[in-house]
């Protein structure tokens, strides 16, 4: 299925139902009291995440869900009966926006969490209600109220412990083709990779991290160049960076220290919170150079970047370096979820 983490669509809760006026009227009872009923409340809309969901793309041919309304109330004091609650699916890192006053309803990020995003109207009341010692014939009643219409724009950021950066053809996919099930599609040529691709990681029996793969990021993307720019916003829920270089282009006039410069910039166009991060440094492609070079080239970059973080170096398509790599990650994740617990 086609991956869109964008949409907007329009929810109308149900209208209240309306109170009823309506007085006694039996054999040998002349004049009877009141006993006109209350309407049922309108429905409301909820949001549900759902684990087994990870596209918007339903809300392509669906925009528009309206919850039932309440129905009215009746005579012999009976009520009437309350509009179903309507629930709309999304995948769990859904984020709700309210079109209108650009406010941030909710997020949704457990499976089964339900977020309210239209209350239903209330029921209104029948004349039952309004008789008194000095009224014993009312004849008002008062309407349902409207339900909430609200103008909802949906964006999915998936849910990554890590991501990875990287210019095209830097070797992303083949990592997490490496060290996860995931299958993204591979190949010889830049642009392969047109959306992003979740791996689970597992490094032993119940230790395990998820790994997001975005399209490469090129110069200019800021600016609306190239694909990744518009899917950067996946990487900013994940607990850590993985910036993947190609440590032997073909091409000789290619420089990995420029690389890494073009990314940086362009993250730091689109958000710069997200040069807070914690970032490491994943020089790819070494079973291409000389196993004396490797060493040297390492270090050079790290001088010419002035690199302070850690730098790993692995081949993705030969799996060297890979396993102590996913034990690194999964040492830092889980002293970051300690780390966690114990604030709160």
């Amino acid at each position: 299925m086609k991956f869109v983490d964008d949409a907007t669509i329009h929810v109308q809760a149900g209208k209240g139902g309306n109170g009823c006026v309506s007085f006694r009227r039996e054999k040998y009872i002349e004049l009877g009291g009141p006993d006109g009923g209350d309407g049922g409340d309108g429905g409301s809309v909820y949001l549900v995440g759902d684990s087994n969901l990870n596209t918007l793309a339903d809300f392509r041919f669906t925009r528009r869900f309206k919850a039932e309304s309440g129905e009215a109330g009746r005579g012999r004091n009976c009520t009437g009966k309350s509009g179903e609650d309507l629930y709309i699916k999304v995948p769990l890192g859904t984020q709700v926006h309210d079109v209108d006053t650009a406010e941030l309803i909710g997020d949704v990020v457990n499976n089964g969490q339900e977020l309210l995003v239209g209350q239903g109207g209330v029921h209104g009341i029948g004349n039952t209600r309004f008789k008194s010692s000095v009224n014993r014939a009312p004849r008002q009643s008062t309407p349902g109220t409207p339900g909430e219409a609200r103008e909802l724009r949906l964006e999915l950021k998936v849910l990554a412990d890590v991501g990875l950066l990287g210019l095209p053809n830097a070797g992303k996919s083949t990592f997490i083709r490496a060290v996860s099930a995931a299958r993204p599609k591979v190949a010889d040529y830049p642009f392969t990779t047109l959306h992003p691709n979740l791996g689970v990681v597992s490094v032993e029996a119940h230790r395990s991290f998820v790994v997001a793969d975005i399209p490469g990021i090129i110069e200019g993307a800021a600016e609306g160049t190239g694909l990744g720019i518009q899917f950067l916003k996946h990487i900013s829920r994940t607990r850590l960076l993985l910036h993947l270089v190609d440590a032997a282009p073909f091409d000789e006039s290619v420089d990995p220290v420029e690389e890494v410069r073009v990314i940086e910039t362009e993250m730091q166009h689109f958000d710069p919170e997200l040069m807070e991060y914690e970032r490491w440094l994943v020089l790819n492609k070494i079973d291409l150079l000389p196993e004396d070079e490797r060493e040297a080239k390492c270090n050079e970059i790290r001088e010419h970047l002035n690199w302070q973080g850690p730098v790993f170096m692995i081949s993705a398509i030969n799996k060297q370096g890979t396993q102590q790599l996913c034990y690194r990650i999964m040492e830092y994740i889980e002293a970051q979820r300690k780390l966690k617990e114990t604030e709160a």
